[in-house]
């Protein structure tokens, strides 16, 4: 299976485009789409998953236009928008029997489907409760249950973990891994510990364009020798920030621990470390703003 993005363009005003002429071919594994709000994410997703059509470019499936047959795409497609609602009156069970028959599932294979996804996303004690009393984290695992009904070739889940518990997210991580080995998985968040944990492939986007697309390995591999950590004084702290890209400081007794990224050490005191994602992330932004 393939899902192809060709030039992609997606306009909103005479000068607004939220996407702007991305290409990215995926393959079975967990992409994870990292961008801060407004990166065109979300754009993105809903292009994918059939809802709207794009400007300019195509998005095809195994070979198929997506926007001239979309049927095609939507029989074996998995979608958790970011904001999911719900029928209030109806509990878990009752919401995702109905959403089954939507997507063209008989009565049997609903029933054992929903059986199963209701384990997985930990809701046995509260199935028959009505969704109007749900938490929001709950009611994200209603939505991300009725993403799995119909065991999708294409899963697609934009920000998925918000209103999530640490558990919570570590388990939705983990689904999200073993999920990943024989379908495509696109995972679209700002929160890059969750791409960290569960990305195969990851897009960086800024802007409604590709910063880059590589496995996390390659993105770390290059800024490796550009991350460094040194302590200094409070009163130093806010003209680094002006001088270096800051991605973390942590207060200790004897100063604020300073974690930048730099093509060339910051200060004499500064010791080299391991890149981490967020690291790299940052480095990319601001070397396309350069």
């Amino acid at each position: 299976m393939q899902l192809t993005i060709e030039n992609v363009g997606k306009k909103y005003r005479r000068d607004l485009w939220g996407l702007h002429d991305f290409s990215l071919t995926l393959e079975p594994g967990a992409l994870g789409l990292l961008g801060p709000n407004g990166a065109g994410k979300s754009t993105l997703m809903r292009i994918l998953a059939t809802i709207t059509k794009p400007t300019t470019g195509q998005v095809t499936w195994n070979g198929t236009n997506v926007a001239q047959s979309p049927n095609e795409l939507r029989e074996v497609l998995g979608y958790l928008p970011q904001d999911f609602g719900v029928y209030p009156n109806l509990n878990a069970i009752e919401f995702l029997d109905y959403l089954a028959a939507m997507k063209g599932l008989d009565a049997k294979t609903a029933r054992v489907r929903i059986d199963e996804l209701i384990q997985v996303v930990n809701l046995v004690d509260v199935a028959k409760r009505p969704l109007g009393g749900y938490s929001g984290g709950m009611k994200q695992r209603v939505g991300i249950a009725q993403a799995l009904l119909n065991d999708p070739q294409l899963l697609i889940v934009d920000e998925p973990t918000a209103g999530l518990d640490p558990e919570e997210r570590v388990r939705f991580r983990n689904l999200l891994s073993d999920l990943s080995g024989n379908r495509i998985v696109i995972l679209s968040t700002h929160i890059v510990s969750d791409v960290e944990a569960t990305a195969t492939h990851i897009a960086l986007i800024r802007k409604g364009q590709l910063l880059q697309h590589a496995p996390p390995e390659k993105l770390l591999n290059r800024i490796e020798g550009k991350v460094w950590e040194w302590t200094v004084s409070s009163e130093e702290l806010t003209t680094l920030k002006q001088q270096y890209l800051v991605s973390g400081t942590i207060r200790k007794s004897d100063g604020v621990l300073v974690r930048a990224v730099s093509d060339i050490q910051p200060a004499p005191q500064a010791q080299s470390v391991a890149p981490r994602l967020e690291d790299a992330y940052l480095h990319f932004v601001q070397e396309r703003n350069a």
